[in-house]
């Protein structure tokens, strides 16, 4: 306790030493002057003394020494005044002082709080650098990793693409010797067939005349003026000379024996091999109204198509599924679903028999079911992105048209693809007719192509890209549907194609894939438009015969009229089918 005291009595002494110094320092001047103030009264006071003590003086001396005194008092008087501003100045300077004081601790408080501040922001800054320095780690080491997944994808995509040659070209292999092989059976066959008919011609046949013979003069075999006779009466004998004189029963029975086995290597049956006649309306009905709206897939629908024989619809969305609806008095009833695709549906197509359906699909391939089967029946293979169109040619012929700018004809008996046409432009859309394939494109271009020569025998200029073609039953006019929001109806009998354009207000083309189609007899175009309206126009007068609004919440992607004129139906992005009619 006593030593705590003895320092604070230290710092009480030094604190008042250092103040006598600061306060000497100020005063000197003041002190200075005070001092030779003091001098010059003390010599005054001398000379007074003096004075009075020798009276005898000169009376000069007294009066030059009250002159002095009186200038003594007059400095003295100055000096006063000098002291007295000194004074204020000091209390001045004091005040100033002591606000640099205060202003100087206000200072150092805020330089305290400024480094403090200063150190918590270098710790943030080092806390940040270390963060950094990790993120850059992980990012080089992520930079790295995906450097190395780019190269190993390199790779496989190179891999891939050796493999879709090698397969490619194994397939063209197996085809070609199929074909061979066929053809050598074939013809092996036709010259067993023709010895034996050589063989049947040269020989001689008996006939009993009692028994039973064509009574038609046309279908009897002309007779042999020779005659032989028996024990039984006469015997005629008749020659073949050819396979004219023979029963059509034979050529019938060997047709059916090539037939058999040539399907037992077929995807296709019997039944698919017969064409079914299709019964067309005489005249389309115009709808009015909505009979049915349902949530038809879990996605947006790409596509729909009416069966040959309007008991059947497809559609076929993003959700990679082909649903089945039956038709039945002014309703949709689900039938069944066809699954196999691994990504979405582009476009849907029944077979004119009615037994199978061809899809296309994005993942690069399109696909043969039976009706009666959900699992594809056959897979095409070959394009390199999305198939965007998929029509039959034939029977037993497909067409695909893809994003890859190439179109290619398959055989389904040998699920093989027998051609390949490379095209300047992603194909968006394809119809077939006689002999002919008819191609839509993104260059604003509508290609025919020979099917036979494999050439491009016409262009047709549009505005816009072709987002799809439909033709007509009679397969004399060609409807395109543009982005330049503009349907046109090409006459495909003139070498001049004659062309009409159908616009309405309010009408646009809501995607690249938007489908519009013709209706059976002709006479009325439909197609859906970006605002969810269907829009139906009057061919022979060009005008807009109606338009259908307020039942689909998106854009409408596809429309399709059934063969017997009696129902539109509409599907769009939001997973919505519309079953429209005038009942």
């Amino acid at each position: 306790m006593a030593a705590v005291t003895e320092t604070w009595r230290r710092h009480i002494v030094g604190q008042l030493k250092h103040r006598d110094l600061n306060q000497h320092h100020r005063f000197q001047d003041l002190i200075r002057f005070y001092t030779r103030l003091l001098e010059k009264t003390s010599l005054t006071k001398g000379i007074l003394s003096c004075s009075v003590r020798r009276p005898s003086s000169d009376r000069s001396s007294v009066s030059s020494l009250l002159h002095q005194n009186n200038d003594l008092k007059k400095t003295t008087g100055e000096l006063a005044y000098q002291v007295l501003e000194l004074q204020q100045q000091i209390k001045i300077k004091e005040c100033v002082l002591e606000e640099q004081r205060a202003r100087r601790v206000e200072d150092g408080s805020r330089l305290e709080g400024a480094l403090g501040a200063r150190r918590v922001l270098q710790r943030r800054v080092e806390t940040v650098q270390e963060e950094n320095g990790a993120l850059k780690r992980k990012y080089d080491e992520l930079l790295e990793l995906q450097r190395r997944e780019e190269t190993k994808l390199r790779e496989e995509t190179v891999r891939g693409e050796h493999l879709l040659e090698d397969l490619i070209h194994l397939k063209t292999q197996a085809a070609a010797h199929m074909n061979s092989r066929n053809q050598r059976r074939s013809r092996a066959r036709e010259a067993n067939l023709l010895k034996e008919l050589q063989t049947a011609a040269r020989s001689k046949v008996t006939v009993d005349s009692c028994s039973s013979a064509p009574t038609s003069r046309s279908a009897s075999p002309k007779s042999d003026p020779q005659q032989a006779w028996t024990d039984g009466g006469p015997v005629r004998r008749f020659r073949f000379r050819s396979l004219s004189a023979s029963s059509p029963r034979i050529l019938s029975s060997f047709r059916d024996l090539f037939d058999r086995k040539r399907r037992g290597h077929s995807v296709c049956s019997l039944e698919e091999d017969l064409v079914f006649p299709v019964r067309f309306s005489s005249s389309a009905r115009v709808p009015v109204r909505a009979l049915q709206v349902l949530e038809a897939h879990e996605q947006g629908i790409n596509a729909v198509r009416f069966s040959s024989s309007c008991q059947l619809l497809a559609t076929g969305g993003t959700d990679r599924e082909i649903k089945l609806w039956e038709v039945r008095s002014g309703s949709l009833t689900h039938r069944s679903t066809l699954d196999g695709s691994t990504e979405g549906i582009t476009c849907i197509e029944f077979d004119p028999a009615g037994f199978r359906i061809l899809a296309a699909s994005y993942d690069k391939s399109a696909l043969l079911w039976r009706l009666d089967d959900s699992v594809p029946k056959l897979t095409l293979t070959g394009h390199s992105r999305k198939v965007t169109a998929a029509r039959f040619s034939g029977l037993h012929q497909v067409v695909t048209g893809s994003a890859d700018r190439t179109i290619r004809l398959w055989d389904l008996q040998r699920a093989a693809c027998v051609k390949v046409v490379e095209v300047s432009s992603y194909c968006s859309d394809l119809v077939c007719c006689e002999n002919s394939v008819i191609s839509g494109h993104f260059d604003s271009k509508i290609r025919v192509w020979d099917s036979r020569t494999e050439r491009c025998v016409q262009e047709l200029l549009v505005q816009g890209k072709v987002t799809s073609l439909d033709i007509s039953s009679d397969q004399r006019q060609l409807l395109s549907c543009c982005r330049d929001d503009c349907l046109q109806l090409v006459d495909l009998r003139g070498r001049s194609n004659e062309r009409v354009c159908f616009r309405a207000d309010g009408f646009k083309c809501g995607s690249d894939s938007s489908k519009a189609v013709i209706s059976p007899d002709g006479c009325f175009l439909a197609a859906g438009s970006a605002d969810g309206a269907v829009y139906i126009w009057n061919v022979s007068t060009g005008n807009l015969e109606t338009r259908l609004p307020d039942r689909h919440s998106s854009s409408i992607s596809a429309v399709a009229w059934s063969m017997s004129g009696e129902y539109v139906v509409s599907v769009d992005k939001s997973r919505r089918a519309v079953l429209w009619s005038d009942i």
